[in-house]
């Protein structure tokens, strides 16, 4: 009896997590599962966009910029940025998370009047950050997805 107990509180923790994780609000297991299958097709579809991206970019690099080292390419900060109804899509990641590198962004999203409508962070191993900034009432309306890409790469550079 205690084993089936442990067994079923195990399969709970799991699915809380699954919700935690998807942002799902489901309730019962089916609908938990459904949301991360959705969620799930979501990442995907964002890898082979960036996956398209990584190629068409690459294919524009020169010789001299190919031959760096891979250590180095690793190592420099991936920054994205997508145009939205009103505001930007903004995804970072660095394979090594510096103190304060949130903390950066943050402040250059402000200087640009940005605000941070939804945002999801990670910066256990590698930093990871995905963020919608929405436009305030004093933004430019100059500022393109190129000026905040420059802007976030800017202010993590500034730290190093």
């Amino acid at each position: 009896m205690a084993s089936r107990g442990r067994k079923k509180a195990s399969l709970q923790h799991k699915l809380q997590q699954l919700r935690d994780v998807t942002n799902s609000s489901a309730v019962n297991k089916a609908s938990i599962i459904v949301d991360a299958s959705k969620y799930i097709e979501e990442l995907k579809q964002k890898v082979e966009g960036l996956n398209a991206e990584l190629g068409s970019s690459s294919n524009n690099k020169n010789i001299n910029e190919s031959s760096s080292s891979s250590s180095s390419q690793n190592q420099l900060p991936k920054v994205t940025v997508e145009t939205l109804e009103r505001g930007f899509l903004i995804n970072v990641f660095s394979e090594r998370n510096c103190p304060g590198m949130l903390v950066s962004i943050l402040e250059a999203f402000e200087v640009l009047g940005l605000e941070v409508l939804d945002a999801r962070v990670s910066c256990e191993d590698a930093f990871q950050l995905e963020a919608v900034g929405g436009e305030s009432q004093e933004i430019d309306e100059n500022i393109d997805a190129q000026v905040v890409k420059q802007a976030v790469l800017q202010a993590i550079n500034d730290m190093e």
